[in-house]
């Protein structure tokens, strides 16, 4: 077993980067996995399949998210 983290500022800017380039709103413990993932980019090669399960719905999470990236008060 494996244990490792990211920062919130982290999951918050692979929620952002997920919901523009694919236009999927991942839920935020999703979006922690993404970036792990984004962090972890350089250690797979071209020809690597990764897979990763977005769990939840990130419509859910939207507001919470803006006020964390300062979009709303």
């Amino acid at each position: 077993m494996r244990y490792d983290s990211v920062t919130d500022a982290e999951a918050l800017a692979s929620f952002t980067l997920l919901s523009e380039a694919e236009g999927i709103i991942p839920a935020l413990e999703s979006s922690h996995a993404i970036a792990w993932l984004v962090k972890h980019a350089g250690d797979y090669g071209k020809e690597d399949i990764v897979l990763v399960n977005l769990s939840g719905r990130g419509d859910k999470d939207v507001h919470q998210a803006a006020r964390a990236l300062g979009i709303i008060g």
